[in-house]
């Protein structure tokens, strides 16, 4: 019988992913203590947080570097949590850089490791799989390529689809239409509007939301199109503020990113999870990101794959652009976005694209599939 989980969820995909699991391990085990790493979505659900995900939202190599006696003084505590609380088992969520360096320590106190998202080992090489595979009991993955790259190396594998799927799900119901939408953000509801979606982390924001702005600005004076900006809930509206040279002509959108992408005629969007989340949706997108030049150096080094947006990875092409380092520049997002503004056939081949992607992701219920797992994999070892 599972008593205690440890959770670690690194960033807010993490927590928003996480609360699923949190949520559906109280229904199917009521008295079941969770705790570790999370944030307010995984704290609504029932899980007590040792660190919220704030704490720890940073990205790039050199931004790592900087923030080392931060992530020394939290895999120190968490370790010794390993020690006094002894979970039943530990599950680690996506957050990569931590996560696999955190594995360890569980290892070396003798507990399961499962983990949930799986990271990017297709870019990264074939090395850091057979790594993993002495550190991890089992892995969840959420895309259905990645099963074969961990049978490969035999570490055991469950494909349990995309939980961003019961996310859209969930939104479908609380969703407002366009016009309630426009009406609750301040949006002039005869216009067409252009998403910004700077990613979740405050790196990211201070990286990407002041060219985006720019250029998303030129394009409402050309073309009388609204701007939205959609804000992590973990990151201050201070944060977005600073970045923005004309609040006034943005609006702020907060709690409601998936009403954004979904009434937006097109977006910008910041590498990582939210292109799929708005190729899901099927507003086209332009894909973007910078990072400091030692970042990007050392991962070119690594990475392995042309292509960096996951919605291009998934379709095997570039389906939608992508603007990396110095190609993020304002005339360039102009020109990218403008395309979806004045190409109506482009605007559907687009979505048209992302309707395939969308098959690839399975069906909802990922969350139900690992807790599922979870406890038959917990039931067996008893």
């Amino acid at each position: 019988m599972v008593e205690r989980v440890m959770i670690i969820a690194g960033e807010a995909s993490g927590d928003l992913h996480g609360s699923g699991v949190v949520r559906e391990l109280k229904k199917r085990a009521p008295g079941v203590e969770v705790f570790g790493v999370g944030g307010d979505n995984m704290k609504r659900e029932g899980m007590k947080l040792v660190y919220h995900v704030k704490e720890l939202s940073f990205m790039g190599f050199v931004e790592v570097i900087s923030r080392l006696p931060l992530i020394r003084s939290v895999e120190k505590t968490l370790a010794g949590l390993l020690r006094f609380r002894r979970p039943d088992l530990v599950l680690l969520i996506d957050f990569p850089g931590f996560n696999l360096r955190f594995a360890r320590h569980v290892k070396n106190a003798r507990i399961p490791v499962l983990y949930y998202i799986s990271p990017q080992v297709w870019a990264w090489g074939k090395r850091r799989v057979r790594k993993m595979k002495k550190l991890i009991d089992k892995m969840f993955v959420v895309f259905p390529f990645e099963k074969e790259v961990y049978e490969r190396e035999g570490v055991p594998v469950e494909f349990v689809g995309h939980p961003l799927l019961e996310a859209l799900e969930r939104d479908k119901t609380t969703n407002l239409d366009r016009s309630g939408f426009c009406r609750r953000f301040g949006f002039d509801p005869s216009r067409r509007i252009v998403g910004l979606f700077p990613g979740s982390r405050a790196d990211e924001v201070k990286n990407h939301l002041s060219v985006m702005a720019r250029a998303a600005l030129i394009l409402k004076e050309k073309h009388g199109i609204e701007v939205g900006v959609g804000m992590a809930p973990n990151l201050p509206v201070d944060l977005y503020r600073d970045q923005l040279m004309n609040g006034e002509a943005v609006h702020l959108v907060e709690g409601n990113t998936y009403g954004l992408m979904r009434h937006s005629h097109t977006a910008a969007v910041a590498s990582g999870t939210a292109t799929v989340e708005t190729a899901c949706l099927g507003t086209p997108m332009v894909v973007v990101y910078r990072t400091s030049w030692l970042s990007y150096v050392i991962g070119r080094l690594l990475i392995r794959v042309k292509n960096i947006g996951m919605v291009n990875i998934l379709a095997g092409r570039q389906i939608v652009p992508e603007l990396v380092q110095r190609e993020l520049t304002v005339e360039n997002l102009v020109r990218e976005l403008e395309a979806y503004l004045i190409d109506e056939g482009k605007l559907q081949r687009t979505k048209e694209e992302f309707a395939q992607v969308r098959a690839l992701l399975g069906e909802p219920g990922a969350s139900e599939r690992v807790v599922h797992s979870i406890l038959q994999w917990n039931e067996h070892r008893s």
